[in-house]
């Protein structure tokens, strides 16, 4: 999947720099997409975009309620600022920070919190496809500048994407009620695995049991499922105020908004450390072709997107860091050395990890 993705966004920055080449890039037309910007609606986006790592803390408390029933937001949401901090400065690497320092602030098993940020991934996968699929099927009613037979495909792939993702949503329910069943169902079903990929596919069947026993009652399901959904909330309405601070993008909708929400959210699988790479790159293609905004106006939105949506975090991760007395150093051995759990590897390799980063800062 991830050498797909890696040739798809090679694909598409080919095409810009394409583009780039037989256009004349008009470098002052860039510059005034900063220079006109509405100040009011771009602290409108940058609250939206805040207000997402408390609703990131809040999700993560419901799925370590059976856990740690009385788990700090405070704690979560100092958490979530400096792990969200680490994947902006190292890339993929840096998502094993947030489960780290969680566990080690609540006292819980990293392995656990490994399979709360599993299942939280999952949720949000899902939840964009559900918004772009939902978006797509409105596509005529959108702003989208695209002949009949690319809007009949738009709408069917919106139904495609929309039916999967709800119907994965209550596979992901019904397996968190019923849990025990769903443990035994898929093991028996990674039998069927070639034996070279057996650990890999065991270890991933343990965190993701591990995430889905979290919500193993109707209210813990209902309040991930309406978290998840008031987090993408908070993301649409802050890519929609950003638009709106920038008079070339003021008149797109909200269902333009979401359309373009639904193809960047799937741009960011793949994440350069301190630059990002795949929101940046479909966020140009994307406002270039189907909404026919020029190069230099979308180049300039993909960079206030990518300051407002990854690094607006930073100043508050690292300050936090140095409150909580987290060495910057030691924060980027944390992100190298759990990098490789990225992929879900063994939750023992998890709590070893973390137990040896955890002697390195008391040395």
């Amino acid at each position: 999947m991830l050498p797909v993705t890696f040739l798809a966004l090679f694909a598409l920055a080919f095409f810009l720099f394409d583009t780039w080449r037989e256009e004349s890039f008009d470098w002052r037309k860039f510059a005034a997409t900063f220079r006109t910007l509405n100040p009011l609606w771009m602290a409108g986006s940058i609250l939206f975009a805040l207000s997402t790592y408390l609703g990131r803390a809040l999700r993560w408390k419901v799925l370590i309620h059976n856990q740690k029933p009385d788990a700090s937001i405070r704690r979560l949401f100092v958490a979530t600022a400096i792990g969200f901090t680490a994947i902006v400065l190292f890339g993929r690497p840096g998502e094993m920070v947030r489960p780290y320092l969680i566990a080690r602030k609540e006292e819980l098993p990293v392995s656990s919190q490994v399979g709360a940020w599993f299942l939280e991934r999952l949720y949000d996968l899902l939840m964009a496809l559900l918004i772009f699929g939902v978006a797509l099927v409105q596509v005529n009613s959108a702003t989208v500048q695209a002949g009949e037979a690319l809007t009949w495909v738009l709408r069917l792939g919106g139904h495609a994407a929309g039916a999967l993702a709800t119907v994965c949503i209550v596979i992901l329910a019904v397996f968190g009620l019923f849990s025990g069943w769903a443990e035994t169902r898929l093991r028996q079903a990674a039998g069927a695995v070639p034996a070279s990929f057996q650990k890999r596919v065991q270890s991933m069947i343990s965190s993701f049991i591990q995430g889905i026993r979290s919500t193993s009652s109707p209210a813990a399901v209902a309040q991930v499922i309406g978290y998840s959904i008031l987090e993408w909330i908070l993301i649409i309405g802050c890519y929609y105020c950003l638009f709106l601070a920038i008079p070339q993008t003021a008149a797109l909708s909200l269902l333009d908004v979401s359309i373009f929400v639904g193809f960047v959210a799937f741009g960011s699988v793949v994440q350069i450390p301190g630059v990002g790479g795949g929101p940046q790159i479909v966020s140009v293609v994307i406002l270039t072709q189907l909404f026919r905004v020029s190069m230099e106006v979308a180049s300039g939105v993909a960079l206030l997107l990518w300051v407002v949506s990854f690094v607006i975090i930073v100043p508050f991760g690292l300050l936090l860091a140095v409150h909580e007395g987290i060495r910057f150093s030691r924060l980027t051995g944390l992100g190298e050395e759990m990098g490789h759990l990225e992929a879900v590897s063994a939750p023992a390799g998890a709590d070893s990890t973390g137990a040896r980063v955890e002697q390195g800062e008391q040395t």
